[in-house]
This record gives structure tokens, C-alpha cells and sequence, in this order.
């Protein structure tokens, strides 16, 4: 695990975009193509990676994350992020929905301390996601990401970062939940299944396939489950990592290069 670090969770997102259509989505894992023709990224990708060059910068988080996201209009937003992303006065909504977690993973990358993470976590989510539980969303799954980097097993992370943040999931199995899960653009119902879905994978593609198979918002549940995977397991596919980064739009590839060389 040297570099491609921000595609970790951009591939998820390509992954998980041709499933988030009503039509689309499958329980059937065996279904889920990684990189099915209709894949595509969407503002998971665009948000994930504005976060990042604000943070390897110094810049302002908000003014970068608007900047970036005008730039790609059509990338799927939400529609109170797109009414943020329209007004030039730039407040918090206090949203708690998972863009923030799904946006965030660059401060579990980056952050050399447990209470840097914190910090660098809150940052990437105070823009517009300034509920508690949007931002414990952007945390947990900083956390994560920071612990697996510095060598903490499943054991640790299903103790201090799912049980501790989210004790009414801890004896939740993927088994008991995949028949029933649904839709859900919660911080409370997507970072704690996205932890499930790490906890229980196999590899990296297995683990974004199990977050797909949830038929729920499989992009971003791909796209926070994806850089835990990553920095677990520590290899993504080459034709994956090929494949995703033609997708990409230069800026993006000049940000994800340049965080490789700042990690």
C-alpha cells in the first residue's frame, strides 16, 4: 500500500454507481460487476478528493469543496447540497446524511495521532454536515481508516470504533441485516454498515461487493467501506486501479498523486 490511496474510495464509488438506480440495485452478490459498462464516478469521488487538496494545502475546506463541486454539476448531488452548492453565502445545513463520511477518508490517511484524525475528520464535514451525528459519521470512519493504517486488526475496530461509536450495531452480522436493508442516507445507517461490511470481507473486492449487495446507497456505502478495506488488506487490483483512474478527470489524478507523495 504505497500509493492510489483517495482511489480506495473512488473506486467504490465507480463500483457502486451502477447500482444506485432503484432498478439496479441487487441483494445477489454474485450479480455485483465491479466495473460494470454503466459505471461511472459521482459526487462521492468529487467531494472525497476536494477534501483532500484542501487538506494537503491548508486551504478553506468550505470554499474548496464548492469550488470543486460547481465544477461537476451533474455528479449527483443530494438536493440540500445542491442548494448549498448554489448559494454564494456558503452555511452549514446541519445535515447528518453520509456524504461526510464518504468524503472524509483522507483525514484517516493523513493524520499521524488519533486526536489529529478527529480534527482533520470534523474539518472535511463542518462545511455542511455540522449535525453530531454527521460529523461522528466523518469521525468513525476517519478513525477507522487511521487505526487499520497503523496496524489495529478487525478485533480492535469492531471493539473501539463499531462498538464504542454505534453499540446498537455491534452484534449486528451482515448475514442478519442483508435481507432486510434498504435505502438508507443516514450517517447512523450507512458508516455502521460499511464497518460490517469491512469486518466481514474477505479482501478488497469482496468487501465492496458486500457493501453493493446491500442494495442500499451502494456507491457511497462502497466508497466508506473501500479505503477500510485498503488500508487492511493493503492491495487493490491492478485492472481495477487502471480502470478507475481513466474515469478520472485530470485535476482529480493531479490531487491523488499528490497525496500519494504527501503519505
Amino acid at each position: 500500500m504505497k500509493k492510489n490511496l483517495l482511489l480506495s474510495a473512488a473506486i467504490g464509488d465507480i463500483a457502486g454507481s451502477a447500482y444506485e438506480g432503484r432498478r439496479n440495485r441487487t441483494k445477489n452478490y454474485d450479480e455485483v460487476q465491479i466495473l460494470h459498462p454503466y459505471s461511472h464516478f459521482t459526487d462521492d469521488s468529487v467531494c472525497t478528493f476536494a477534501c483532500a487538496e484542501a487538506l494537503m494545502a491548508g486551504t478553506d475546506m468550505s470554499e474548496n469543496l464548492w469550488n470543486r463541486c460547481r465544477q461537476h454539476p451533474h455528479a449527483g448531488y443530494g438536493g440540500r447540497f445542491r442548494q448549498w452548492l448554489s448559494n454564494d453565502v456558503r452555511k452549514p445545513y446541519g445535515s447528518f446524511g453520509n456524504g461526510s463520511a464518504m468524503r472524509c477518508s483522507a483525514a484517516g490517511w493523513l493524520a499521524k495521532t488519533e486526536d489529529e484524525c478527529v480534527q482533520l475528520a470534523t474539518a472535511t464535514a463542518l462545511p455542511t454536515h455540522n449535525h453530531p451525528e454527521g460529523i461522528k459519521g466523518a469521525v468513525v470512519t476517519a478513525l477507522a481508516i487511521f487505526f487499520l493504517k497503523e496496524g489495529k486488526d478487525k478485533a480492535y475496530i469492531r471493539k473501539e470504533v463499531l462498538e464504542k461509536y454505534y453499540p446498537e450495531w455491534a452484534e449486528k452480522s451482515y448475514a442478519a441485516i442483508h435481507p432486510t436493508y434498504s435505502f438508507d442516507v443516514t450517517c447512523q445507517g450507512s458508516v455502521p454498515t460499511a464497518l460490517i461490511c469491512f469486518l466481514e470481507s474477505k479482501d478488497y473486492v469482496d468487501c465492496i461487493k458486500l457493501a453493493i449487495a446491500l442494495a442500499g446507497d451502494s456507491d457511497t456505502l462502497a466508497a466508506i467501506a473501500g479505503p477500510m478495506a485498503y488500508a487492511f488488506y493493503k492491495e487493490i487490483p491492478d485492472e481495477l486501479v487502471k480502470k478507475s483512474l481513466e474515469m478520472l478527470p485530470d485535476w482529480m489524478l493531479q490531487v491523488n498523486h499528490n497525496f500519494d507523495n504527501i503519505f
